[in-house]
């Protein structure tokens, strides 16, 4: 059995942080029907304590919460844990959304959303935070990309990549499943002051995709989240 297949049948750690005692009740007895184990919390500081006496091994958080934003108790979990975090929320404005994944989060699904999409984005959350004893080595179907040889290769051959290219890529397979923002890419690849130069990130995804995706046009490992950054699946 696999290790992503373990986490689901084996009873990952779910708390569900949400105001809305109906959404709670329905996220609650759909993530048992799959063999999840979950603890509920109405509030801020409810789903604070319960982070620290539950030990989940993802949160699923409303922004909108009776005592605090949704994004103060992402940066105050960051302070201490590594949790992955899945906003839900009705809130659809691309500012709102690169506002939570910068704080810390690691997802962000809008409602109304469908069981089948929450369930995938948690599989993915919960593959990518387990830890490994493997080599620094990474499969993503065709793609391979070994860390310690700074080599990557599709389909078995080797793909040769600036030093630019290599890095974005690496970053995105080191957050692998995981939205990076704009913000968060530039930062980490042309270092502070280059926020805003998303031009920058618009050239090179252009060229890795060239380089390592069957139909540039449709990419299946360099995902867009429109406005807001990419992800690597």
């Amino acid at each position: 059995m696999t290790q992503e297949n373990e986490m689901e049948t084996g009873g990952a750690r779910i708390l569900i942080i949400d105001d809305e005692e109906q959404m709670r009740r329905l996220l609650h007895v759909a993530l048992q029907a799959h063999n999840y184990i979950t603890e509920l919390a109405a509030s801020g500081a409810e789903g604070l304590r319960q982070t620290t006496l539950f030990r989940p091994d993802l949160l699923l958080l409303d922004m909108s919460l009776p005592d605090m934003d949704g994004l103060e108790l992402v940066k105050n979990i960051r302070g201490w844990s590594q949790v992955p975090i899945i906003i839900l929320s009705v809130r659809e404005a691309e500012q709102d959304k690169i506002a939570a994944l910068d704080a810390g989060a690691d997802d962000y699904v809008t409602k109304p959303f469908s069981m089948g999409e929450l369930l995938a984005r948690m599989r993915t959350a919960l593959r990518h935070s387990a830890p490994s004893d493997s080599e620094p080595l990474l499969q993503f179907d065709d793609l391979q990309i070994d860390f310690a040889r700074r080599q990557v290769r599709v389909g078995g051959k080797e793909i040769r990549l600036t030093p630019t290219e290599y890095d974005l890529l690496k970053i995105l397979a080191a957050n692998a499943g995981k939205v990076l923002t704009h913000r968060q890419l530039l930062r980490m690849i042309w270092g502070p002051g280059y926020e805003k130069e998303t031009h920058y990130l618009r050239v090179y995804v252009r060229q890795l995709r060239h380089k390592i995706e069957n139909d540039s046009s449709r990419p299946r490992h360099i995902i867009t989240e429109p406005g807001v950054g990419f992800r690597l699946l």
